[in-house]
């Protein structure tokens, strides 16, 4: 009863800490029985998409419990964003890393031990030194936030050596409760993050879903042409385009500078100043278009991208969910762009040969295998990626450019049958091209001295292509029929979900291979509705925003988000009383901005009432 109390007590806290900093009246999915968790002291492993409120997860528990949280975070643009940000809330953070001149992190350590913050920002390998270890001891810790948790993993799509060492975290503070978070992971990498960090969390998975996010995927014909034709019908909103190579990064950005777009190059081979030039200009609106190779994004906090543009194949099904949500943070419409050249398997597949473990190779062959899938595929692509994440459905989204224009579908059971029999036939013990060979009739001397050529389903589906056979068992696997067991050298294995099929209680229709649409008539997404189409009121208060922005000098969306500036356009307040319902509006931000957006408000409605009389 006592520990009931207390929970309840806890969570009015939280709630009052959401409203008060953050501007937000209730929690969002799985928020609130995350921050409970946290905030009575357990160990977590959360997975939620981008844009779906992770830092809340920590933040609030932060501010609830006693002593100050450290977050470890991967970069250091990132940290220097998400500070800024929650000193623009009144809330007390700091970051120590690098960048600092030595009077600096001075300071941060003073305010360390002075228990001066509440939340305190830092590099893994910062974290784990010894010294720093030591130093921590002797301060009152709330808790240990890990982001982007998948890079602990070893088969994490960004398996980053030095994260492998918070799993000294638990030996040195066995009562401080962990929480580790990624957007991206499945089982095998949740498993090893849990193996790594040395604990026993609670597991949340959040929907994967990201229903504000169109899917599109365009065989490449004229790639440049493609893609300034997609630009066209942005109107000049913010994106992110990514590119598989350094010179192609150069080529394209400096093309699309040529053809009047703001758009800037970021790799890695520019100098420090370079790609920070790049990121606040990117970060305050100055420039539209950041054309980059993938070491760009994972440090950007920018709510407002409205599209994600891969101008190259991406490595596997991972780094294209990460990266392709980064768009529409702000819940508001975007777009994910896929240009496709099946030859861009190559350049993987090169990368995939220089390494040493030959374990890893046949995991991101796996990999790649399932994202060259998704390019071709020819159903409902948010379906293959929610079902590649273990979220099963059978449901199409009606919102990627498949379910847009339908393929034809036919009824596909018999073949099904014969395929996921050929499986079971094998014993489930073999991978998709020998299952189709066997299928197939093929006289291969491995299959005669395995006498696999005896086998009931031998040659049974002669007649039809190897090509045929592997496209109906990509959507199997999609579909969620049967997988392939990366563990075990990539064999298929059934799912339970195969033996009403194989047993002629369920019938399945498949779609069938099409010629790629090219495109010509670009039909402009819902961003165009929400977004595009504005208030001239939203336009103000845009332009309000920038100004102050200018003025603190920090990005536009740290003051407000796009997604405030709507809501105080829907509700148009009239009084410091109105403006703190507007959703994104905490006490601390009305103190510094509302009288200025008040009056930019009232203003507009003042002439709109004598336009109207």
């Amino acid at each position: 009863m006592e520990t009931t109390i207390q929970s309840t007590a806890d969570l009015t806290v939280a709630r009052s800490v959401l409203k008060e900093y953050f501007g937000f009246d209730t929690f969002r999915g799985l928020q609130e029985s995350i921050i409970e968790e946290l905030i009575a002291g357990h160990d977590l492993l959360v997975l939620m998409p981008t844009g779906g409120g992770k830092s809340l997860c920590y933040q609030i528990p932060a501010l609830v419990r006693y002593g100050v949280a450290v977050v470890v975070s991967p970069l250091i643009a990132l940290m220097e964003d998400q500070v800024a940000a929650l000193k623009t809330q009144g809330i007390r953070a700091a970051y120590y890393n690098s960048s600092l001149s030595s009077d600096e992190a001075k300071q941060v350590l003073t305010q360390l031990h002075n228990n001066e913050l509440d939340l305190l920002y830092i590099a893994p390998e910062r974290l784990v030194n010894p010294a720093f270890l030591d130093r921590l001891k002797s301060c009152e810790l709330s808790l240990f936030a890990i982001d982007e948790a998948h890079c602990i993993s070893q088969w994490g799509h960004d398996f980053r050596p030095e994260y492998a060492a918070l799993g000294l975290l638990k030996n040195h503070f066995p009562t401080v409760p962990v929480i580790a978070l990624t957007a991206t992971a499945d089982q095998q990498t949740r498993q090893d993050i849990v193996e790594r960090l040395h604990y026993k969390p609670k597991q949340y998975v959040a929907s994967f879903n990201r229903p504000n996010i169109h899917y599109r995927v365009l065989t490449k014909n004229n790639p440049s042409g493609q893609l300034k034709q997609f630009l066209q019908t942005q109107d000049n909103q913010a994106g992110i385009i990514y590119c598989g190579t350094r010179n192609s990064v150069e080529k394209l950005a400096e093309k699309l500078q040529k053809d009047g777009f703001r758009a800037r190059a970021y790799h890695a081979g520019l100098s420090h100043m370079q790609r920070r030039e790049a990121q606040t200009l990117f970060r305050h609106d100055q420039i539209d278009i950041v054309v980059a190779t993938l070491a760009f994004g994972m440090g950007i906090d920018k709510p407002n991208v409205r599209f994600v543009v891969h101008y190259d194949l991406p490595k596997n099904i991972e780094s294209y969910y990460q990266e392709t949500g980064r768009a529409g943070r702000d819940g508001l419409p975007a777009q994910a762009l896929l240009l496709y050249d099946p030859a861009d398997s190559g350049r993987l597949r090169g990368w995939i040969a220089t390494m040493t473990s030959e374990m890893q190779q046949r995991v991101e062959t796996s990999k790649l295998n399932q994202m060259l899938a998704f390019a071709e595929a020819t159903h409902c692509r948010r379906q293959i990626l929610l079902n590649y994440f273990d979220e099963s459905t059978q449901t199409a989204c009606r919102y990627c450019d498949v379910c847009d224009s339908p393929p034809q579908t036919v009824d596909a059971t018999e073949d099904a049958q014969k395929l996921l029999s050929c499986i079971y036939r094998l014993r489930q013990n073999y991978g998709m091209t020998y299952t189709i060979d066997v299928l197939r009739g093929s006289n291969s001397d491995k299959i005669k001295q395995a006498h696999h050529d005896t086998l009931s389903t031998f040659g049974i589906g002669r007649d039809k292509s190897a090509h045929y056979w592997k496209n109906l068992a990509w959507q199997l696997i999609h579909k969620g029929f049967c997988y392939q067991d990366t563990a075990q050298f990539n064999v298929l294995r059934l799912n339970s979900k195969a033996i009403p099929l194989l047993k002629g209680e369920e019938t399945i229709s498949l779609t069938v291979p099409r010629v790629e649409v090219t495109g010509k008539s670009e039909k402009k997404s819902r961003i165009h509705d929400l977004v595009m189409t504005q208030d001239p009121l939203f336009d103000k208060l845009r332009k309000l925003r920038r100004r102050l922005a200018e003025e603190e000098e920090k990005p536009p969306f740290m003051i407000f988000s796009d997604t405030t500036l709507h809501d105080m356009v829907r509700k148009k307040p009239a009084t410091l009383e109105q403006m703190l319902t507007v959703s994104g509006v905490g006490q601390h931000k009305l103190t510094h901005y509302g009288l200025s957006f008040l009056k930019a408000i009232n203003e507009k409605e003042a002439v709109a009432m004598i336009e109207d009389n």
